[in-house]
């Protein structure tokens, strides 16, 4: 799969994280196939197009915590859209994962992807 197609498949998956919920990058990767590429994940978010509405401060590391580092996308501003959403964090900046995170049935991504 080329990275163009990679990237593609990250935003469609992202935009269908319901509001309220979260996913993780290497979360990602395993719905795509590919579960070494988290990094990957986080690249192809970074490289959003504009004119893209994708809901990237939906997507947190695997610990739960934020990990953007990104100049144009604050942890602050995405720690603030999540919380406008109803996510909590914990005294350690961290997301209940058991409560907050999206596990979507195999049959919906197949059918997001169109596979």
């Amino acid at each position: 799969m080329s990275a163009k197609g990679l990237f593609e498949k990250v935003w469609t998956i992202v935009t269908h994280v319901p509001e309220g919920q979260v996913v993780t990058y290497g979360q990602i990767a395993v719905l795509l196939g590919n579960p070494r590429a988290a990094r990957t994940v986080g690249w192809a978010l970074h490289s959003t197009p504009d004119l893209l509405d994708i809901p990237w401060h939906r997507v947190i590391n695997s610990a739960g915590r934020i990990s953007t580092d990104c100049g144009e996308h604050s942890p602050t501003v995405q720690r603030q859209l999540l919380e406008q959403e109803g996510i909590v964090f914990d005294a350690r900046d961290r997301v209940d994962l058991d409560r907050f995170q999206w596990r979507p049935p195999l049959e919906l991504i197949e059918s997001i992807l169109g596979e």
